[in-house]
C-alpha cells in the first residue's frame, strides 16, 4: 500500500482526534467548567479504529497498543451517557465486531509478523520502548476514566486525565520526532495544548 493512503488513514484519524477536543474545550468553555459531550465519545471511537489500522501499516507496536487499549473505553463510555443505545443496531454490531474480527483474521492466516512488529529495523529498541511506555500513560488516563465515572455513575473526566494526558502527549512527541511521525506530530502537539486549557478550567472552578 503507498505511503500516501497510509498517512492519510492517520491524518484522518487524527482530525476525528483533534475535532473531539475542539467539541470538548468550546462545550467547556461554553459552560465554564469541563464537561464530556457525547460527540467527544463518538468521533474518539472512529479515531482509535482508524488509528489502529494506521499502526498495522506502519508496523508501529506501540501505536496499536494504545488504540487496543481505549476502543471498548469509548463505547463504555457513549453507554453511560445513553448514547449507544440510540445508535443503529447494525452499527453497534459492525463497531463490536470488526476489530475482534481483524485480528482474528489477521492471526490465523499469519499476516501479522510478531518480528516486524518487535524487530522494526526502524525503530530501535529503546524507541520502541519509549513508544510503548508513552501510549501506556496516554491510555490509562482512560482507564483512569472509567474507574472514576463508573464510582460517579456519569461520564466525566476528572483532573487526573487531564495529568496523565499532559504526560503522555509530551512522550509520545518526543517519540514523534525519533520516529518522524507527522501523524503523532500534528495530534499531539494540539491535544497538548487543548490539555493545559482544561486544567486551567478545573483550577478556574476549584478557586
Amino acid at each position: 500500500m503507498s505511503n500516501w493512503i497510509i498517512y492519510s488513514i492517520g491524518f484522518i484519524a487524527q482530525i476525528l482526534f483533534s475535532g473531539r477536543l475542539i467539541v470538548q474545550w468550546l462545550s467547556s468553555e461554553k459552560q465554564k467548567k469541563v464537561v464530556t459531550p457525547a460527540l467527544f465519545w463518538f468521533f474518539s471511537l472512529l479515531a482509535s479504529f482508524l488509528l489502529f489500522i494506521y499502526g498495522y501499516l506502519r508496523q508501529d507496536f506501540a501505536i496499536m497498543l494504545g488504540q487496543s487499549l481505549t476502543y471498548f473505553i469509548y463505547i463504555r463510555n457513549l453507554h453511560l451517557q445513553g448514547q449507544w443505545p440510540k445508535f443503529p443496531v447494525i452499527i453497534r454490531v459492525f463497531l463490536l465486531l470488526v476489530p475482534v474480527l481483524i485480528v482474528i483474521y489477521y492471526y490465523n492466516n499469519n499476516v501479522i509478523d510478531k518480528e516486524i512488529l518487535f524487530k522494526n529495523e526502524n525503530i530501535p529498541f529503546w524507541l520502541l520502548l519509549l513508544g510503548v511506555i508513552a501510549h501506556i500513560i496516554f491510555t490509562f488516563r482512560f482507564i483512569y476514566q472509567w474507574i472514576y465515572s463508573e464510582r460517579k455513575k456519569e461520564s466525566s473526566l476528572p483532573l487526573g486525565f487531564w495529568l496523565l494526558s499532559i504526560i503522555g502527549a509530551s512522550l509520545i512527541l518526543t517519540y514523534a520526532v525519533f520516529r518522524r511521525d507527522p501523524v503523532l506530530l500534528a495530534g499531539h502537539g494540539f491535544g497538548l495544548i487543548i490539555y493545559i486549557r482544561n486544567l486551567m478550567l478545573i483550577r478556574k472552578e476549584s478557586a
